[in-house]
């Protein structure tokens, strides 16, 4: 991995683990104040409009609410005071007063530069922080159209990101073929014919409802199904002529057409898809599966203790994050005994660590001596063995699996690891 394509990465990582951070903060009333600035606003401006909103606040009935959101608004004024102008992408203050329990506050201050142009300047106080603008930068922008249809069913949905959303399902009116001879059989086959047609042309109208808003964002409309009914679908050109150009040829062959037949007609699509992150992610996760299920060593490793053993030899190729992984390396000392230990934790159970006893001499007396984004120090350790870094997202059945089953980390290996040296040699 080029270490452009490793900041990136680690770029992306670090923004969402922000809005994770911004996000969980809860305020006791309306005392939190979000103010986004795009590209272009005029400092002067916000300075006045914020000095209106102090003036405003000071009629807030709520003396504790009153002297948090002043607070808040003066706070805020003196981070925008030390911008000339907002950066090239504008930028987000989230400034406010945290609830911590027992009717106790502490004060919190975000800024945050989004990887995409802010399109919108906008106020908010609220007793959480208002986050939209920038959540829809966390997400795949494109979106792909599914279809797969029969003449007896319909199901409509999208590929966004990696994940798999049935829109809509029809079943149709359509008769089944009969054995009776003569004039009534013609007659019956014309019946069959314009069923037919009037069900194309609802599912035409439900991929122009349903689609057409999204052309923007749409990268492709892919059509899948069990026999000729696609092609014919598709030939006769029955959807609106803006989602006929989105088409992705050639149409897939798919055994169902329900909620399954849209995931079968990713998989059959992987090839079209090739370079989408879902397929991409399904095909590096499955050769994870085949490196573990090897019965001898294979090029595999998961869970901290084992990829941290990879990473120190040198032995990573491709290091596996989950998109979710939010822990913390800590130092923690012991002012006791002075004794000093490491631990990998979730946020949430750093203080109860620091609350609780020394593992050396059982004193309560634990301080936090250094503490470090666990995956952060992972892309560091990455990068000075040459490995490469992928983050696999939360939202697929693959990513979901390295989340749950392997702590989330895993690696692919260049060499497989030698046993450890405690360990009996195996025969």
């Amino acid at each position: 991995m080029s270490a452009s394509a490793a900041d990136v990465e680690l770029a992306r990582y670090s923004f969402q683990r922000k809005i994770d951070e911004i996000a969980a903060v809860r305020g006791r009333a309306t005392e939190l104040v979000s103010l986004y600035l795009p590209p272009g606003k005029q400092i002067s401006d916000v300075m006045s409009y914020l000095r209106n909103e102090y003036a405003q606040s000071s009629n807030i009935k709520s003396r504790t609410t009153r002297k948090n959101v002043m607070w808040a608004i003066e706070s805020m004024m003196g981070r925008v005071r030390q911008f000339k102008e907002p950066p090239a992408t504008g930028v987000a203050f989230f400034v406010g007063s945290k609830a911590i329990g027992a009717d106790k506050t502490e004060p919190v201050t975000f800024i945050v530069e989004p990887p995409e142009p802010l399109n919108t300047y906008l106020y908010r106080c609220d007793s959480t922080f208002y986050l939209e603008p920038l959540l829809e930068m966390v997400h795949e922008p494109d979106v792909w159209g599914l279809i797969v249809m029969d003449r007896a069913e319909a199901t409509l949905g999208l590929l966004r990101g990696k994940r798999v959303e049935t829109l809509r399902n029809r079943q149709s009116l359509v008769p089944s073929k009969h054995g009776r001879g003569g004039q009534s059989a013609h007659r019956f086959e014309r019946m069959i014919e314009h069923a037919a047609h009037e069900f194309f042309d609802k599912v035409a109208e439900m991929a122009a409802e349903l689609y057409l808003p999204r052309k923007e964002t749409l990268k492709g409309i892919l059509i899948g199904g069990p026999g000729a009914t696609k092609e014919y679908f598709y030939k006769e050109g029955y959807l609106h002529h803006e989602l006929q150009q989105k088409v992705v040829l050639p149409l897939f062959d798919t055994g169902y057409t329900d909620d399954f037949g849209l995931k079968e007609l990713v998989e059959k699509a992987a090839q079209t898809l090739h370079g989408l992150e879902v397929t991409e992610e399904k095909r590096i996760i499955q050769r994870l599966l085949n490196e573990i299920r090897k019965a001898d060593q294979g090029l595999a490793a998961y869970g901290e203790a084992s990829v941290a053993r990879a990473l120190d030899l040198g032995s990573v190729e491709t290091l596996l994050i989950s998109e979710g992984l939010r822990k913390r390396r800590v130092v923690f000392r012991c002012t006791a005994c002075r004794n000093t230990f490491e631990r990998t934790l979730p946020d949430q159970e750093i203080d109860t660590v620091l609350d609780g006893p020394c593992p050396n001499c059982s004193q309560r007396a634990l301080t936090e001596e250094s503490s470090e984004d666990y995956v952060e120090g992972l892309f560091r350790r990455a990068a000075a063995s040459g490995a490469t870094v992928r983050l696999i997202s939360t939202e697929s059945e693959e990513g979901e699996m390295l989340a749950k089953a392997f702590q989330g980390i895993a690696a692919l290996l260049r060499y497989p690891l030698p046993a450890p040296a405690s360990a009996p040699a195996r025969r």
